[in-house]
């Protein structure tokens, strides 16, 4: 690197720290009147009520859908929702606001209840038979087994040692822990240990709190918590799978040692709920319960280019041409808070972009939307409009002797719209609008924890702050996790209401259980490292069995300069995660795919076209994630959950059904020994046979290979049976990996890419024959098949002969045919 260029990143570094020191005055006072108002203020208004134990089960009486339970200190009550999932409710303790939950209507489920030598028991039954069996004994402690009986879970009688409750279950030796929402640890949580303050890593299990934390510019590896908590997690072991979902969003911390399970929470009640079952069934209920992600606009799967630095309407425009220019692909370009005024929530500053109505239409004419950020912290300035309004509603958050609650954010000392009213929402929802109307494209909430500047402690509201809670009232413990997420409801409404022809699309740094209602989200601002490129795919399949299918990584990391190899190798994984997007803090060098020059701009080129070539599978997994819950992106043991030797494989993972995607996440991409020796990873395949992307070599399952990896390629495999569609402008390329016997499935869904118009939906069914292929294909919907051509490619074999509709058709080369419009039956000999 030149002198001056090392000059630059240097005064950059330093003018950037500078950026943040001006806030450190504002911290200080902030942190002492937080620590003053939560030392004199009584930290919950509800009285306390403790207990050891429940004591002794004293009856038990059948209810509607299940059973009640009356033990001497406490109450315990079994809610079957469906033969396989049940809701878990200990009395006493504050009930909890919905707000999680997105079904409360449910088919009726036929339920027994009979004592038994230890005390009760309670089951479903489903088809004349027993389905899950809840068995409660005297003392409190509960067994759910299964139809066949195998036990699942065993409780311990929680405990109530103040407001809140302590959970525990035991866990067996070999039971793995995924969920929990953003975590940037291991996949199988129990193999997170804690850190000591020097780094060391010690033998105690991690602790992970509920609890939305601002990372503050740059975290890694071991960091907790971050912005997003989820309290659900799934549990595998070798008597079966299960799911538990705590709906009880106060601060709370869970741990998994080597025999108990325990969540332990601050205050409300223990409501939770369990279902078991393969898992794709596991994530299908909990989304039934708490809803699915709805189907984005198209252009939000292509590639997102952001910098906190694009400040005006030049730099965007030149960012826009340079793409162009070098034949890089571009959906969307992200603002960060350098374009408001002031750093004011709902503001464009007009004099950077003077014309901006106008400036989106010509970004539209080239496929490049707009997307602005907003952060809820609201300026406390009577100049201001919004603060005046606010003030008017009562819409902003109090300290409990009724005095307005500021904090610092960017636009300096800021108050804070209280989300869990409903007036509140709707008020912010109606701010959108004008934005709306100028075509901004979609909104990037950021510090939406809520997050406020400080020295020291807590990086957020006081926790004694006083809430609405749709009328009954409570404090900021409760309120605080599900902030971020009352904000992204609030946004969805909005692009609902004012601009219903097309789907909104909202990206949130916090969240809660069921924002994938709302907003997609990101993984905040990671380090720029080797270790922090291979935990991000722990992080996104965490997430992705939390019920969140859209995320990923700022690429190349927020905060540092990434090595081309580095940027590469993550540019190279981000391509197969949901949200692709470069984004970079203020005080770091300009990153781009252009940043780098060659070999590497051509190799991200590579990979940025056949991400847009792969849009027909991606829309289809969107589609699906609508249906079923599933995140596209999944642990490689959702190929074969059987298999106990995938269970904590977190250094590959799957896209959909058809793709295992295996990122390169050491330095190297070239071994020592010359330019013609590439370097290797290790590769563990599930059951079956895969295709090598690059050359079509078939790989044996249950397997681990050593698989060449150049910088020009990264490790990728096509599962045998796959109908993988691709498209380049008008021409649709089916291209299949037949199975190795037998037949396989594969759908493909098409509309018009937003709105709410009409679909298609393309079924396929491959058959292997002897001789050859034969492919199935029929479809449902009423939207018109918007390819003008369809080429049809088989991997793996040469194609000798070919017939569709009964037609001989000649093959182009040695494995395609092209046709001008779909068919029913094609044969293609080999």
């Amino acid at each position: 690197m030149s002198l001056l260029k090392r000059l630059s990143l240097r005064w950059k570094f330093f003018t950037g720290s500078l950026f943040y020191l001006t806030y450190a005055p504002y911290g200080w006072v902030y942190s002492r009147r937080r620590d003053r108002v939560e030392r004199e203020t009584k930290k919950t208004p509800f009285p306390i009520e403790t207990l050891d134990k429940p004591g002794k089960l004293l009856s038990a009486e059948a209810t509607e859908r299940g059973a009640q339970f009356y033990f001497e200190n406490a109450e315990l009550e079994a809610t079957f929702l469906t033969p396989d999932l049940v809701r878990i409710d200990w009395r006493p303790g504050l009930l909890p606001i919905p707000y999680a939950i997105a079904r409360s209507e449910w088919d009726a489920v036929a339920t027994t209840l009979e004592q038994t030598e230890q005390g009760w028991s309670v089951s479903s039954i489903h088809e004349g038979v027993s389905g899950l069996t809840i068995s409660v004994n005297d003392e409190g402690y509960l067994t759910f087994s299964d139809a066949d009986g195998k036990v699942l879970r065993e409780e311990l009688p929680p405990q109530k040692p103040g407001n809140g409750w302590t959970h525990q279950a035991k866990l067996r030796p070999e039971e793995h822990i995924y969920g929990l929402g953003e975590r940037i640890m291991p996949l199988n949580l129990r193999l997170a240990r804690e850190l000591t303050e020097k780094g060391e890593m010690t033998d105690q299990p991690k602790t992970f709190r509920m609890w939305n934390y601002d990372a503050a510019g740059m975290f890694g590896p071991g960091a907790d918590p971050l912005y997003l908590s989820v309290p659900v997690y799934l549990g595998f072991h070798q008597q079966g799978k299960y799911l538990v979902f705590y709906e009880n969003s106060f601060d709370s911390r869970f741990t998994f040692d080597a025999e108990v399970s325990t969540a332990a929470f601050e205050g409300g009640a223990l409501r939770y709920y369990f279902t078991t079952g393969t898992v794709p069934h596991l994530v299908e209920r909990y989304t039934e319960l708490t809803g699915r992600s709805p189907l984005p606009p198209r252009w939000a799967l292509g590639y997102h280019q952001s910098k906190w630095g694009y400040n005006n309407e030049q730099s965007l425009r030149k960012t826009y041409q340079d793409f162009e220019a070098n034949d890089l692909p571009l959906s969307a370009i992200h603002l960060d808070i350098d374009v408001q005024v002031g750093f004011r929530a709902f503001t464009i500053d007009p004099k950077r972009f003077p014309k901006l109505q106008s400036f989106i239409q010509e970004l539209a004419v080239h496929g490049v939307q707009f997307i602005t950020i907003l952060n809820p912290g609201i300026k406390y300035s009577r100049k201001s409009n919004l603060f005046l309004e606010g003030q008017v509603l009562d819409a902003f958050c109090k300290l409990p002797n009724g005095e307005l609650l500021s904090g610092p954010v960017w636009p300096g000392w800021c108050v804070f719209p209280d989300f869990t009213n409903p007036v509140v929402r709707h008020w912010w929802s109606r701010q959108y609008q004008y934005l709306l109307d100028v075509g901004v494209a979609g909104f990037w909430h950021d510090m939406n924890e809520p997050a406020a500047f400080i020295l020291w402690g807590d990086r957020s509201l006081p926790k004694v702050t006083r809430h609405f809670m749709e009328g009954r009232g409570g404090d900021h413990l409760e309120a605080h996790n599900v902030y971020g997420m009352l904000q992204a409801k609030a946004a969805y409404e909005s692009l609902c209401e004012y601009r219903p022809h097309r789907r909104p699309f909202i990206i949130s740094r916090a969240g809660w259980a069921g924002l994938q209602r709302y907003a997609w989200t990101w993984t905040g601002d990671i380090e720029c490292t080797w270790a922090a490129l291979r935990q991000t795919m722990s992080t996104v399949m965490g997430l992705g069995l939390s019920g969140i299918p859209y995320s990923g990584p700022d690429i190349g990391g927020f905060q540092g300069n990434p090595s081309a190899e580095l940027y590469l190798r993550w540019f190279q994984m981000s391509s197969f995660l949901t949200f692709c997007r470069t984004h970079s803090s203020n005080n770091v060098e300009h990153r781009t795919p252009l940043t780098y020059g060659e070999p590497t701009l051509s190799i991200i080129r590579q990979f940025l076209k056949l991400r847009y070539r792969l849009l027909p599978y991606f829309y289809t997994l969107s589609w699906e994630a609508t249906q079923t819950g599933h995140p596209p992106v999944r642990p490689v043991f959702w190929a074969d959950p059987d298999d106990e030797t995938l269970w904590a494989l977190d250094d590959a993972f799957l896209l959909g059904d058809a793709l295992m995607v295996c990122p390169v996440t050491v330095e190297g991409g070239r071994s020592p020994q010359g330019e013609n020796c590439f370097a290797s990873r290790s590769v563990t395949f599930p059951k079956g046979q895969w295709y090598n992307f690059w050359d079509d070599t078939l790989i044996d399952g249950g397997t681990t290979q050593d698989i060449a990896s150049p910088l020009e390629q990264m490790p990728l495999f096509v599962k045998a049976g796959s109908l993988l569609p691709m498209e380049d402008s008008n021409h649709l390329t089916l291209h299949i990996y037949p199975p190795t016997h037998g037949t396989s499935e594969a759908v493909m869904y098409t509309d018009a890419g937003d709105g709410y118009g009409d679909h298609r939906v393309d079924r396929f069914q491959i058959q292997r024959h002897e001789h050859g292929i034969e492919l199935f294909w029929q479809h449902e919907g009423e939207f018109t098949f918007p390819y003008h051509r369809v080429t049809v490619q088989l991997h793996g074999a040469t194609v000798q002969q070919a017939w569709v509709e009964g037609n001989e058709t000649n093959p182009e080369g040695t494995n395609s045919i092209t046709v001008e419009h779909p068919f029913k039956q094609a044969f293609l000999q080999h």
